[in-house]
C-alpha cells in the first residue's frame, strides 16, 4: 500500500486528484469512507474532473465524467447514467488509518 493523502486532506462529500507513480488517480469522501479510483473514463478513456480536484456533481453525491456527463456511483464506480451506462471506473484498494488514506496501485 502507498500512502495517499492525510485523512483531513480529504474532507467530506469532497475529491482529490492524484499523480502517484506516473498514473492520474483520485479520491471520493461519503459518509466517512475514502474511495479511490483510477482517474480514467471508460467511455473515452479520458480524465473525469472539470477542474483540478473536481470529481463530483453539483449534489456532490456522484462522480461526474466533464466530457460528457456520465454519472458514476461513488461506492462502486458503477456509471448509472450515460453513454458507458453498465461500465464501471477502476476502483482501487484503499484503507485508512490513524496515519491516511493509503491505496494500493
Amino acid at each position: 500500500m502507498k500512502f495517499l493523502c492525510a485523512s483531513n486532506a480529504l474532507a467530506e462529500a469532497s475529491s482529490r486528484g492524484f499523480n502517484m507513480d506516473g498514473r492520474k488517480l483520485f479520491a471520493v469522501r461519503r459518509d466517512g469512507v475514502a474511495y479511490a479510483y483510477i482517474n480514467r473514463c471508460p467511455h473515452r478513456g479520458v480524465p473525469l474532473e472539470w477542474q483540478p480536484d473536481r470529481f463530483l456533481d453539483q449534489s456532490a453525491s456522484l462522480i461526474q465524467c466533464a466530457t460528457h456527463g456520465a454519472l458514476f456511483l461513488v461506492e462502486s464506480g458503477e456509471c448509472v447514467a450515460g453513454p458507458c451506462a453498465g461500465q464501471s471506473l477502476t476502483a482501487l484498494d484503499c484503507r485508512e488509518d490513524e496515519q491516511g488514506v493509503w491505496v494500493q496501485l
